[in-house]
């Protein structure tokens, strides 16, 4: 396996509580991993966002950031490099991915409208939907055999594209925006034919085509080894082609940029980057910090320079391959192939007692971190289904599934190994874990601060 191209020079303990201080934690939080307190979690893969280890360089470089409210030095040096990454002519800040998501939809898209994705994410659907668009999914047909090793089951459907925009309903369509990698769908890659398929036909029906490009470096390490023809390059030249196939971007830099906060708009269109820009300086910040400090736009720029490099990528990518390899030999199934900023597991198959209605993802969750501390994130019936008003579930997702995401830099080889251990434990006996209920829930985005209760048997 690959060594990491670092060493590590700082350390953070971690804490280890009893199994009944575990039940009493959970319980308090409603049984909703999200309302767990840090210093109650002894593996935390809930998010791969804002999570990971920064390195001597950004801390260095973080030290000389300029604080000046406007045209501050930190700024130019963040502005540089985003535009010398993406191509892009026009860079706004942002403090994260969503704001910036929410510029750009509340300036791009109409009540009315359609915005097509390969898989919309959870805050990227709620702003769609908060621009009063609609948000539609289009994923790829391999995406649905969760089993299969086909290399880009991130893609979007290039045909139902076609026939979406070419229909009776492409007059509708405002934006077409591709997630890479999709993190919707098992942190599976998307492919650059399949990008390349997708600017041709958004130029050909006038549609603008956008990036949420929250994960462009890891995305590009797996067309270098997955696609024929890009072997020889490097992931950052990888990563300019795809931004150049785009109208413009919107990133969360708390994935890819390497930091704890961070974001950015990347536009070519004069017309609409002067919209947004309006819209950033009226909420965010002023266009050359958009709700940033000058150390944090120095992380970032050193940040989008280190994570492109082949030694860390191919590590990282190595590290989240061996996890998968355990978890599978431990006896549990997870999403294949296995992606690099997360593990998906097949909670529906390891726990077939259960019913959607049950939420087994959710009670896998709960039950990884009742037996080791581990906290991680449902992406099934909780997440994705329909209630009706007693919050019943009425229409289940298509899989129940649970999320491993890896932070960045922070967990080592033995951190992975107590996490398939505590699986297999779990893999023994799988009958014995409960299914849970809800108790109260938010309007949208129910699975953040959802409260639920154990059904007992």
């Amino acid at each position: 396996m690959p060594l990491p191209p670092y060493r590590i020079k700082v350390v953070e303990p971690i804490p280890f509580l009893s199994p009944a201080e575990r039940n009493a934690a959970l319980a308090a939080a409603g049984y909703n991993p999200f309302n767990l307190r840090a210093d109650q979690i002894t593996i935390d893969l809930l998010s791969d966002s804002g999570t990971g280890a920064t390195s001597a360089a950004q801390e260095a470089a973080a030290a000389v950031g300029d604080e000046s409210y406007a045209g501050a030095r930190s700024w130019f040096r963040f502005r540089d490099e985003v535009a010398d990454l993406t191509g892009f002519p026009h860079v706004l800040p942002v403090h994260q991915g969503r704001a910036g998501e929410r510029i750009l939809f509340s300036t791009l898209l109409r009540p009315g409208q359609i915005c097509v994705s390969n898989t919309h994410f959870d805050t990227t659907h709620a702003n769609v939907e908060l621009a009063g668009a609609e948000a539609r999914d289009l994923p790829c047909p391999e995406a649905l055999d969760l089993d299969s090793h086909e290399p880009f089951k991130g893609n979007i459907d290039v045909a139902a594209l076609s026939g979406l925009l070419a229909g009776p309903e492409g007059g509708r369509v405002g934006l077409v925006l591709m997630t890479i990698t999709n993190n919707g769908l098992g942190a599976q890659p998307v492919s650059m034919a399949n990008l390349a398929a997708v600017h041709a036909l958004c130029r050909e029906h006038g549609v603008p085509f956008f990036l949420d490009a929250a994960r462009f470096a890891e995305n590009a390490w797996y067309v270098r080894e997955r696609e024929p023809g890009y072997a020889d390059w490097t992931p950052r030249a990888i990563a300019r082609q795809a931004f150049d196939l785009a109208d413009g971007c919107v990133i969360s830099l708390k994935k890819d940029g390497l930091a704890s906060i961070g974001g950015c708009l990347g536009l070519r269109d004069d017309g609409l980057y002067a919209r947004c820009e309006a819209l950033l300086i009226a909420t965010e910040g002023f266009s050359t910090y958009g709700g940033l400090a000058g150390h944090d736009l120095e992380r970032l720029a050193v940040g989008l320079r280190e994570v492109v490099d082949p030694a860390y990528l191919g590590a990282r990518a190595a590290a989240t391959a061996h996890l998968a390899r355990r978890i599978n030999d431990a006896g549990v199934d997870i999403v294949q192939p296995a992606g690099m900023h997360a593990l998906y597991l097949n909670a529906g198959r390891l726990l077939p007692h259960l019913s959607p209605a049950e939420f087994p993802g959710h009670s896998l969750g709960c039950q990884l971190y009742l037996d080791g501390g581990v906290r991680c994130a449902e992406l099934g019936s909780l997440y994705l289904g329909t209630m009706d008003e007693q919050h019943r579930l009425v229409t289940a997702a298509p899989f129940e599934l649970v999320r491993l995401a890896i932070p960045r830099r922070v967990y080592s080889q033995e951190h992975f190994e107590y996490v398939a251990e505590t699986l297999a434990g779990i893999a023994k006996d799988p009958e014995r874990i409960t299914g849970y209920r809800i108790v109260s829930t938010p309007p949208i985005l129910r699975h953040f601060k959802v409260r639920l209760e154990p059904i007992r048997p």
